[in-house]
């Protein structure tokens, strides 16, 4: 083939390559609309809400205890919930990996909507402290990390509706039916990204913690990661998680068994106290 031929050649090939970028584009767009179409867009369910408590958990691997926390929950206005949790790592484990930290999150009652989040974590050398500010757009996320004399903050706005955080999908997820087989899937942004939670409730179990024996609810999670511009990305560290619910009228977290990326972790409830007062 002469040169004035492959010349010749080239704008077509420079066609055909944008013709495909641009298929690329719409088949990428038309997946992250596939997933998003799967959401579960119910409101909150009809399951009685969860009584004022306070609960201890424990958390480790392969039964060995690693570190332990404290959960309190209340509700200080008919509008709105309240959990707070600290926790920190114990024994030989602290001498390896110093961690105290703190989580507290506001909600709105009647929605389950998350309204504000802050979560510090205290290292040896380092703390970070990380603020979620909510808005039926989306969060706008504060991190900032301190070292000796030196700090600096970041900031990040992720727009999507309808996100939840941890403490807000909890509740949203225990007030749902929870029958055998069904399916959940919210988007819920923790800390420094958003994941696509997959919930699957896999039957009925007895399970016996510290706290005691308890009739449960075995439900299955998956996380996916959601990135820059809503494509879903394997979670690196998380693989899924097996969670016990106690099946009664306080579906309170009984155990959760995680398998991340040195293992399978746990954590288990060892007490937990029911405030008699009402709200």
């Amino acid at each position: 083939m002469s040169i004035r031929n492959v010349g010749a050649r080239l704008p077509r090939c420079r066609s055909n390559y944008w013709t495909v970028i641009v298929i690329l584009g719409l088949c990428s767009s038309s997946l992250a609309a596939d997933w998003q179409s799967t959401l579960t867009g119910e409101p909150p369910g009809t399951f009685p809400e969860l009584r004022p408590l306070r609960a201890t958990y424990r958390f480790g691997w392969s039964g060995l205890t690693a570190a332990t926390g404290e959960v309190y929950f209340t509700k200080p206005s008919e509008a709105k919930f309240q959990l707070d949790g600290t926790g920190q790592t114990i024994g030989f484990v602290r001498a390896l990996w110093k961690l105290d930290a703190s989580y507290g999150a506001v909600g709105n009652s009647q929605t389950l909507r998350p309204i504000e989040t802050q979560q510090t974590e205290n290292y040896r050398k380092k703390k970070l402290v990380t603020r979620l500010t909510f808005t039926s757009k989306g969060v706008t996320r504060a991190r900032t990390e301190s070292r000796g004399e030196s700090t600096t903050t970041k900031t990040r706005q992720f727009d999507f509706p309808g996100l939840f955080d941890l403490a807000s999908a909890m509740l949203y997820l225990r007030s749902q039916s929870l029958t055998d087989r069904s399916v959940r899937r919210v988007v819920i942004y923790a800390a420094t990204n958003a994941y696509l939670a997959t919930v699957t409730v896999v039957g009925r179990d007895e399970i016996s913690v510290r706290a005691g024996t308890y009739k449960a609810v075995k439900v299955d999670l998956r996380l996916d990661r959601v990135g820059k511009h809503l494509e879903l990305e394997p979670h690196r560290k998380f693989r899924r998680a097996t969670i016990w619910v106690s099946d009664d009228r306080d579906r309170i977290l009984l155990r959760i068994e995680a398998q991340i990326f040195i293992g399978t972790v746990f954590a288990e409830l060892q007490s937990v106290r029911f405030d008699s007062a009402r709200y």
